[in-house]
């Protein structure tokens, strides 16, 4: 129990801490920047947020509020590997995206350390934790107590398809498209999953799209290939 209260506590606190040191920083927050002046708008945002929380945190509510206390199993180790890892990528992820506050990358988009290997490794860092929260939790979890799997679901499919990777992509083929060697970053780094540039290179397009997240939503219609 005190474990699940810790997951919570701990990840609350690391983006807390980025964030506000985001805005210290870059001084800043263009997602916000752009409704602040619209009351409707700001209150959606606002209620969305909250609903997002509550939906990816069931697991931990569950978890929480249960009376019970089975001794620690090969899911509960699995499941804190798996947040272990993806709390690590995650914060290793978003203090390395803080390399654009150097004059000398200004118009550069973010292609060191693990952002080498994916596109939005910090995405997959919080999926991987969450999934790691909701596996940790299954020894406990008895009838319709399953349906806290939407938690998991619902983050994966908001940063895949809603609020996430498409928000990001699309500003970014307009900034950087007429950019070679953008293209060829493109074209061998992984949307999600970190993996080499000469495997995913080389990965066929329908494998990308079918197991790697890699969906035509993601590139511009009007991008023009100058990797080839």
């Amino acid at each position: 129990m005190i474990s699940f209260i810790r997951f919570g506590i701990i990840t609350n606190i690391r983006l807390g801490i980025f964030l506000l040191m985001r805005i210290l920083k870059w001084g800043e927050d263009r997602r916000l920047d752009k409704i602040r002046n619209n009351f409707g708008k700001l209150v959606f945002f606002w209620t969305f947020q909250a609903a997002w929380v509550w939906t990816v945190s069931l697991p931990l509510t569950i978890v929480n509020s249960s009376d019970k206390n089975p001794p620690v199993q090969a899911l509960d180790v699995i499941g804190w590997i798996m947040w272990f890892i993806g709390i690590t990528i995650e914060v290793i992820a978003d203090h390395q995206k803080l390399f654009k506050n150097s004059p000398k990358n200004n118009g550069k988009w973010c292609n060191v350390g693990i952002w080498k290997y994916s596109r939005h490794p910090n995405y997959f860092g919080e999926i991987l934790l969450w999934w790691g929260v909701f596996v940790a939790s299954t020894p406990v979890l008895n009838g319709v107590e399953w349906l806290v799997i939407i938690g998991p679901i619902f983050l994966k499919l908001l940063l895949l398809f809603i609020s996430g990777i498409p928000l990001l992509e699309k500003p970014a083929d307009k900034r950087y498209g007429a950019s070679r060697e953008y293209h060829a970053y493109k074209n061998t780094t992984s949307p999600l999953i970190p993996l080499p540039h000469a495997l995913y290179g080389n990965l066929p397009a329908w494998f990308k799209a079918a197991f790697l997240f890699e969906f035509p939503m993601y590139t511009q219609r009007n991008l023009k290939d100058k990797s080839s």
